[in-house]
């Protein structure tokens, strides 16, 4: 069909999905379940598997990736000719799975590791195990081709992480002009919101100095996937948020309560010590995007942004499927998996 026609059919079929699918309120039913097994019977429709419980959670989120990628590719089938960023949505799996891949040459481990499977639309030879050179031989990560030291995986994985950001925001320059502000909005908005969260973390859960911590930032100007270097100034686009909190004391409320993302800070009481809190703003922000991107699917229905904000929705719905799982699995309190989720979180302002 041609792409009117793909993008119509396209967004009806992604809407009914969405529909049947555990976001916005909806998302209330995974939170409420008691059990492993009454997961499973609600996201799935044949029997649940005679196994032990520990090992049913696995099962519950190897299928659930499963079938959100068999969604996704079924829909993105629909184009002749799909606009590369959409592409390049799916191959995050290949960076994940190299990761993986890495992690277990690393430690010598004789098995595969359980991948994600994005078919034809993979550029990495996986059937070439363990021999990572014929692996990624012919790819835009050909440059890692032989099994990290453990001293090395941080940093790989940095490379792999940022070159998958370069590729995506190339790719996202490439839809059409009418479309182009909102999607380069979008992935702007997740890099920045992606550097801030780093820069919490690592200041104040490993204490990092700012220098340090500003070698290890995406940032756009800068940009050379080739050789996996990046340098950046105080303006650059994705990284001067980050950048502009370096220097910022982590427990004093004066100094954070002017910031510009003050609407995704953890609560402040007057007289109660205070301490910024990775966790809560990496939530929030999470949350902030996966509105944003629900937002977008319904008022763009024409464009690459449906199956965009398809994709960033149904990721969400999949760390919540996570959570669940993982609770239940160590039987956390509820509540504390909504915490941990971010799904008991007040909305932004």
């Amino acid at each position: 069909m041609d792409r009117s026609a793909a993008s119509a059919y396209v967004y009806a079929k992604a809407s009914g999905m969405l529909a049947k699918s555990f976001v916005g309120s909806r998302a209330e039913k995974l939170f409420s379940v008691k059990s492993l097994r009454e997961l499973y019977g609600l996201l799935f429709d044949d029997e649940v598997p005679a196994i032990p419980e520990p090992m049913l959670a696995k099962v519950i989120e190897t299928k659930a990736q499963k079938n959100f990628v068999a969604q996704y590719t079924g829909l993105l089938e629909n184009y002749s000719e799909p606009d590369e960023v959409l592409i390049t949505l799916l191959r995050s799996y290949d960076y994940e799975n190299l990761k993986e891949i890495g992690a277990a040459l690393c430690y010598k481990e004789n098995v595969m590791p359980d991948l994600v499977d994005i078919g034809s639309y993979s550029r990495i030879a996986y059937k070439y195990w363990p021999d990572l050179a014929a692996m990624t031989a012919n790819s835009s990560v050909s440059w890692y081709n032989k099994p990290p030291k453990s001293s090395e995986q941080q940093a790989i994985d940095q490379r792999l992480d940022m070159q998958y950001i370069a590729h995506l925001w190339e790719s996202a320059k490439k839809v059409p002009l009418a479309e182009r502000e909102l999607m380069l909005d979008f992935v702007r908005r997740e890099v920045v919101y992606q550097n801030i969260m780093w820069t919490l973390r690592l200041k104040v859960f490993y204490k990092y100095d700012g220098e340090k911590i500003a070698d290890m930032l995406f940032y756009e100007k800068s940009m050379d996937a080739a050789s996996g270097r990046f340098s950046g100034r105080k303006t650059d686009l994705f990284a001067r948020d980050a950048l502009a909190i370096l220097d910022k004391e982590t427990d004093s409320w004066d100094a954070w309560s002017g910031w510009k993302y003050a609407d995704f800070l953890n609560p402040h009481e007057d007289g109660v010590v205070w301490e910024v809190d990775p966790c809560w703003v990496e939530n929030m922000m999470r949350r902030d995007l996966n509105q944003r991107a629900l937002r977008a699917f319904h008022k763009n229905p024409d464009t690459a942004m449906v199956l965009f904000s398809w994709f960033k929705i149904k990721q969400n719905e999949l760390s919540y499927i996570r959570s669940v799982a993982e609770g239940l699995r160590l039987n956390v309190d509820a509540d504390e998996v909504l915490t941990a989720a971010g799904a008991s979180l007040p909305s932004a302002k």
